[in-house]
């Protein structure tokens, strides 16, 4: 190949990637503009009476943008009642608590409407005693009342394969209970009066949200499930149903049927419309194959997987 075929393929080719660069610029700024007029709606609908819907899902835990969230909502005036939908297993006994605390400061306000959907156990029920009724379906799972603290023991596992663990404490009790050897019966009696401590401080929250004497509630609160039409008969709910429940109840507290619900979401941590995703599958596709961490933008804000501390959460299965 001569020199002024190689010269013009070079040439072909910077103008090829120059316009490449101008389609993938002019699709992301479609896309701020397309997200820029949605969030311009979004805010109208903020700024017009309406009913506030939060949506907790998934592992609950210390969740700082949520409490924020949940504070805007009770100091909006804008924002007549909420409505808190819960579908959860559970989570950190702090993170029910504090969220229970922030959902009762928005109920101080305005009402507030717990909807239980597929689960809300453990600290997920925790969170929906805070509302002013607790709306589940007719199999939604609920209860679970109770604290879990757990922690590996590989002690048998390192006498296997030859490997030992030499500690020097302050004090017997200190970093106990540990996975390196069985704890001692006074680690035990620690451990178990925080549980029980944080135990007892949940049965009253029962029973006092649930208006119940104690002793009732104590019985219900062994750790068992309930479906919705189990949790009504005992009490731990008030009505089953969904949304027409939910209405019918907030028209009740003078809150207008014809508002509309508007949805309280999280700070987006990725680009919009999932623009991220597809602007690296793009960019592959034009082989560009340096910008992986595009992709990556879609992963952002997904809850972590680890719980710190005693823990309410339903658990299953025998992994």
């Amino acid at each position: 190949m001569d020199q002024l075929a190689i010269a013009d393929r070079r040439q072909l080719r910077r103008k090829l990637g120059f316009w490449r660069l101008v389609s993938i610029a002019l699709v992301l700024l479609a896309g701020v503009a397309a997200y820029i007029y949605a969030s311009a709606g979004q805010t109208g609908a903020f700024g017009r009476p309406h009913i506030a819907r939060v949506n907790i899902s998934g592992i609950i835990q210390d969740d700082r943008e949520l409490l924020e969230r949940l504070n805007r909502i009770a100091e909006t005036d804008a924002v007549k009642a909420l409505v808190v939908t819960i579908s959860s297993p559970g989570g950190t006994t702090y993170g029910g608590e504090v969220l229970f605390k922030a959902i009762r400061k928005v109920a101080a306000k305005k009402p507030v409407v717990s909807d239980v959907r597929t689960l809300a156990a453990s600290a997920g029920y925790m969170i929906a005693l805070a509302g002013d009724r607790i709306v589940a379906g007719e199999t939604s799972i609920t209860g679970s009342i109770g604290v879990l603290f757990q922690y590996p023991q590989i002690k048998t596992l390192m006498d296997k394969i030859g490997v030992s663990l030499e500690e020097i404490k302050s004090a017997p009790l200190k970093a106990e209970p540990s996975p390196f050897h069985p704890a001692s019966d006074d680690a035990k009696a620690v451990i178990q009066a925080m549980i029980d401590d944080s135990f007892n401080w949940f049965v009253d929250l029962v029973a006092d949200r649930r208006k119940m004497p104690r002793d009732e509630a104590l019985k219900i609160a062994d750790g068992r499930i309930f479906t919705g039409r189990q949790a009504l008969k005992l009490k731990l709910v008030d009505e089953l149903g969904g949304e027409d429940e939910i209405r019918a109840f907030l028209d009740g507290r003078k809150v207008s049927k014809s508002l509309d619900v508007v949805e309280w979401k999280a700070p987006g941590s990725s680009l919009p419309f999932g623009l991220g995703s597809a602007a690296a599958a793009w960019l592959k596709s034009l082989g560009y194959d340096a910008f992986p961490s595009l992709g990556s933008l879609e992963k952002l804000g997904r809850e972590k997987l680890f719980l710190d501390g005693l823990v309410s959460v339903w658990q299953f299965g025998d992994d």
